[in-house]
């Protein structure tokens, strides 16, 4: 049986590797990408440390999420978990405490992005009373 959940701030560069290879091995709706090597992590550490979380359970890092804030509106990036830890509240453990750390922050309306297909997550999110904004079209452009 495993241990207890223990929700924590990310240490970098410690647990760099474990992440990495969290989000390279989850299956579908999270993809690394250009921003996630380490100069770009190191930016992140630079501007809100406190709203990059990690799971950890027995000493494995088993899930993630990553939030921003930019002073006005919220932002959440790459929430994983370890196939072998789904549905056991992690992830929800995880929103919890990123919701909590953008309020405190004075963070009145936070946004992520999910891939269309991926109805696992869209579920997940719904539960937490995300709205689908249908209106929206998003846009992206590289700039580097």
């Amino acid at each position: 049986m495993a241990g207890k959940t223990r929700i924590r701030e990310f240490n970098y560069p410690e647990d760099y590797p474990q992440v990495r290879s969290l989000w390279e091995n989850t299956q579908k709706g999270m993809h690394f990408g250009r921003s996630d090597v380490p100069a770009e992590i190191e930016k992140k550490m630079a501007r809100d440390p406190d709203l990059f979380l990690v799971a950890e359970i027995d000493g494995e890092l088993d899930g993630t999420v990553i939030g921003g804030f930019d002073g006005r509106r919220g932002m959440v990036y790459h929430l994983a978990i370890a196939a072998s830890q789904r549905r056991n509240g992690i992830a929800d453990q995880l929103m919890d405490e990123l919701e909590h750390r953008l309020i405190s922050k004075g963070c009145i309306r936070s946004y992520l992005l999910v891939h269309a297909h991926n109805a696992e997550a869209r579920a997940l999110y719904e539960k937490h009373h995300w709205v689908l904004l249908d209106d929206d079209v998003i846009y992206s452009k590289d700039l580097a």
